[in-house]
């Protein structure tokens, strides 16, 4: 397994080399599929936007050799975040030309490098906020949080400035 942090040749210091962008890029030159990976970042990249996860550090994502070839390494640690301003969030990687700033115009500004066409990225933002933006609630009351836990993280998933 090779964690991201490893992948951008950075350190837990290193922020301004903390990029799903680069990772993408990564991805391209390690992959066995990188067709198939790519993409993948990129759904979880959208993913942790709309759930307010600034805990997506790059040990946070890796590759991994199960046999010989290397592949992105199933999703883990996804973690949505209590968060403090209703209209901006950030990621912990860069997502777009404007940085680490978790809003659907920002994570499309690069969607050809995770070999996304923008038609297609704009279908898969439209679908995956209306998958959690619908079932956020029924899922995480199925997993045991309480009615009370979910009225304190409710903020956390399909935010305001989402859109902006």
């Amino acid at each position: 397994m090779l964690s991201a942090l490893t992948l951008l040749r950075a350190d837990e210091y290193e922020r301004d080399k903390w990029s799903y962008v680069l990772l993408a890029e990564e991805l391209r030159r390690l992959s066995a599929q990188p067709k198939q990976d790519a993409p993948e970042l990129f759904r979880r990249m959208v993913f942790n936007a709309l759930i307010s996860n600034n805990d997506d550090r790059p040990r946070d994502h890796a590759m991994i050799a199960m046999n010989e070839d290397w592949r992105l390494s199933p999703a883990y640690d996804l973690t949505p975040s209590t968060p403090v301003r209703i209209t901006h969030r950030d990621l912990a990687l860069q997502c777009g030309d404007q940085g680490r700033f978790a809003n659907a115009q920002n994570l499309l500004t690069q969607c050809r490098r995770f070999f996304v066409e923008p038609d297609d990225a704009t279908s898969l933002i439209d679908e995956t906020e209306r998958i959690v933006e619908s079932r956020w609630y029924a899922i995480a009351r199925t997993e045991g949080v309480s009615v009370r836990d979910c009225e304190r993280i409710r903020t956390a998933f399909v935010y305001e400035g989402f859109r902006l």
